[in-house]
């Protein structure tokens, strides 16, 4: 009679012949895994009626067509909440505080005599601006430093920022002319833009929409540039204003050498000076500074020689050389009418900047 451990045939020869058809059949864990039935325990068989062998759970729903729908519908609701997010908070509108409209004021003034003319060089040779740098160097920056709220890296940025702006609205020279305006848009923060481009598109004298608040412009139709080189000079300086704002001052003197536009070669010496002042008030927030924008808030300009009652609203207009101002103040004004006034404010163009 056979052991009770051992199989009805006997032991099992391990080098048993080559009719043991199961020897070539191997079990792996990954194989035992995936069964779905497994043998009971011994106490589970001592039970009465107990079955050999149970089924497991099935695995195919992990994988099956339920699972597709659960990922589609993760997907989907992913998918959504960016879309809300996108739409409630757009990213021109996370400033947190909104931009506030220009203030700006231009005064003309008047040459109490002949303009000068000659060549570029000499011209600037007997002028003031002899001394001045040449184009960007004339923007030089203060030494940068922490303030309360904002770090030092933050603080060299909105100078830099400026001196951006400073030279995209008074050194370019297709701004300068008026081929575009587009270098000096991209650096305005988005609540200024329509503001700024109501001021060069429509122009007007209610000091907030007049094109010289924002930049230098001359009518290329009459004025041409006689030389590439703008004659710079000014001071920049910064403050903090309240925990989330940095302001920026600039007072720069532009000066420019013109001569009257016309087709072909130019008469020598027909070249004359002109001269634009701007003060500036620059105000930035932690969002300005991060996006490289800032907010123009307050723009004081004095540019000459012009004519006093000349309509510098849309773009500046130079007398040239030979040319003299009328002798004739200001436009008068109504004390009387009801409404901001019209009058513009005139200046007296000083001798020393001929």
């Amino acid at each position: 009679m056979a052991d009770c451990g051992e199989p009805p045939d006997g032991p099992g020869n391990p080098a048993g012949g080559g009719d043991d058809e199961y020897r070539s059949l191997v079990f792996d864990e990954s194989f035992v895994r995936a069964a779905r039935l497994r043998e009971f325990s011994a106490q589970e068989r001592m039970e009465d009626h107990a079955p050999a062998v149970r089924s497991l759970p099935s695995r195919r729903w992990r994988t099956g067509p339920r699972a597709a729908i659960v990922l589609i519908l993760l997907i989907a609701l992913a998918f959504g909440t960016a879309v809300f997010m996108g739409l409630s908070r757009p990213y021109q509108a996370s400033s947190a505080r909104p931009a506030e409209p220009l203030r700006s004021t231009v005064i003309p003034l008047a040459p109490r005599g002949t303009v000068p003319g000659g060549t570029p060089a000499a011209l600037l040779a007997k002028s003031p601006a002899a001394q001045f740098d040449t184009g960007a160097d004339g923007i030089n920056l203060p030494p940068a430093g922490p303030t309360d709220n904002f770090s030092e890296s933050q603080v060299m940025a909105a100078l830099n920022t400026v001196k951006e702006y400073l030279v995209a609205s008074s050194l370019d020279p297709d701004v300068l002319t008026g081929a575009r305006v587009r270098p000096v848009e991209m650096l305005l923060d988005p609540g200024q833009t329509a503001q700024f481009e109501q001021s060069v598109d429509r122009p007007q004298d209610d000091g907030a929409h007049a094109t010289a608040g924002w930049l230098v412009r001359f009518d290329p139709a009459k004025v041409a540039l006689a030389a590439p080189d703008v004659k710079v000079r000014g001071t920049m300086d910064y403050r903090e204003e309240g925990a989330n704002t940095l302001q920026v001052t600039s007072d720069h003197t532009f000066t420019y050498t013109l001569r009257p536009a016309a087709e072909g070669p130019h008469r020598t010496g027909d070249a004359s000076l002109f001269t634009v002042r701007r003060e500036l008030t620059f105000r930035f927030d932690q969002e300005d500074l991060r996006l490289h924008r800032l907010e123009v808030r307050a723009s004081y300009v004095e540019a000459g020689p012009q004519a006093c009652p000349a309509d510098t609203t849309g773009a500046l207009r130079p007398l040239l050389a030979g040319q003299h101002a009328a002798f004739r103040g200001p436009a008068g004004t109504d004390p009387y009418a009801t409404g901001r006034s019209a009058a513009a404010l005139c200046g007296t163009l000083s001798l020393s900047s001929r």
